[in-house]
C-alpha cells in the first residue's frame, strides 16, 4: 500500500467481464463503491473495465500490484470456465492455488452433501490469501495484499466490500473529511472562465476544480463550476470562487450537495 501527497491510498477497481464489453449488463460496480468509499471520507483514484481474457487480466493485475493501490476487483472469481480472476491472480503474484481451509468449510456448512468438486473450486485461492466472507451464500472472496476480490454479483459483492473497508481500513476513514460542492453559471462558456480556472487551481492546489460545460443555443449556455478536496478548503475557495464570479458580473446558483451519495439539499 503507499500512501500519496496527502498521505491517503488511492483506492481503484477492476470490473471484469465481457458480457460487460458486449452491452450484455451494464456495470453498476463503479457507482457503488464510489459510495461506500465517500461514505468513509475516502474516494476512487481510477477504474478499468476488463474482459475475461487470461493474459490481458493477469498482465492487467501485474500492473496493479506492482501500482501499490487498494484494489477492488469484481468478477471472475466463480467455478464456470469463463471465471479466470483466481487463477490470474495466482498467475500475477507466482503462487500456485490451493484450497483455503477456512473458506472450504464455510462452504461446506452452506451446502453439505452438495458441496461438489465445481462449488469447491471457488475456494481455491493463490497460496497465502484470505478470505472475505460472503454473507449471501458463505462462498467466499480472497484478499491478495492490498487487492481484494469478490463476485460479480451486487447484491454479493457491495456487502463484502463494506466488510473489507470497515475490517481493514478503518484507519483511514474519516466521513466527512472530503467535501464536493459546485455552483452552475448561468450564460457563462466554458472558455471564458479558463484564465479564473487557472488562477484557482495554482491557489489552491489541494483541491480539485472542475468546469461542466451545460445549455447550448437554444436554451443558452452555462457552465457548473465544481471544488473537491478536504472540507474546509472547499469551502473557502467555493466562497472565494463566486466572490470573483459576482466581481466579474456573472450570477450563479448553487447546485445540489454533489457529493456521491449525500442528501439533496442546498449548497450552504
Amino acid at each position: 500500500m503507499i500512501e500519496h501527497a496527502d498521505h491517503t491510498p488511492r483506492f481503484g477497481a477492476l470490473i471484469i467481464g465481457d458480457e460487460l464489453l458486449t452491452g450484455r449488463r451494464r456495470d453498476r460496480h463503479m457507482e457503488a463503491v464510489i459510495e461506500r468509499l465517500d461514505a468513509r471520507g475516502l474516494e476512487l483514484a481510477w477504474a478499468r473495465l476488463i474482459g475475461d481474457d487470461p493474459q490481458l487480466l493477469t498482465r492487467t493485475l501485474g500492473e496493479t500490484f506492482a501500482g501499490g493501490d487498494i484494489v477492488f476487483s469484481f468478477g471472475g472469481i466463480g467455478a464456470t470456465p469463463d471465471d479466470r480472476t483466481r487463477q490470474c491472480c495466482a498467475e500475477a503474484v507466482g503462487r500456485p492455488l490451493e484450497r483455503h481451509p477456512e473458506a472450504e468449510a464455510a462452504m461446506r456448512e452452506q451446502f453439505g452433501a452438495e458441496t461438489t468438486e465445481q462449488r469447491l473450486r471457488m475456494v481455491e485461492f493463490p497460496a497465502g490469501a484470505w478470505m472475505i466472507p460472503n454473507p449471501v451464500n458463505r462462498v467466499a472472496g480472497f484478499s491478495w495484499g492490498d487487492h481484494h476480490f469478490v463476485p460479480g454479483f451486487p447484491r454479493m459483492a457491495w456487502p463484502m466490500v463494506e466488510w473489507v473497508l470497515d475490517t481493514h481500513y478503518a484507519h483511514l476513514q474519516a466521513p466527512g473529511r472530503t467535501l464536493q460542492r459546485a455552483v452552475r453559471v448561468p450564460g457563462a462558456r466554458e472558455g471564458a472562465m479558463i484564465p479564473l480556472l487557472e488562477r484557482f487551481t495554482a491557489a489552491y492546489p489541494d483541491l480539485r476544480i472542475s468546469c461542466l460545460p451545460g445549455g447550448g443555443r437554444e436554451r443558452g449556455f452555462e457552465v457548473e463550476l465544481g471544488v473537491r478536496g478536504p472540507a474546509p478548503r472547499a469551502t473557502e475557495a467555493l466562497e472565494a470562487l463566486t466572490r470573483e464570479l459576482e466581481a466579474a458580473g456573472y450570477g450563479w446558483e448553487p447546485v445540489a450537495d454533489a457529493t456521491p451519495g449525500a442528501g439533496n439539499g442546498p449548497t450552504p
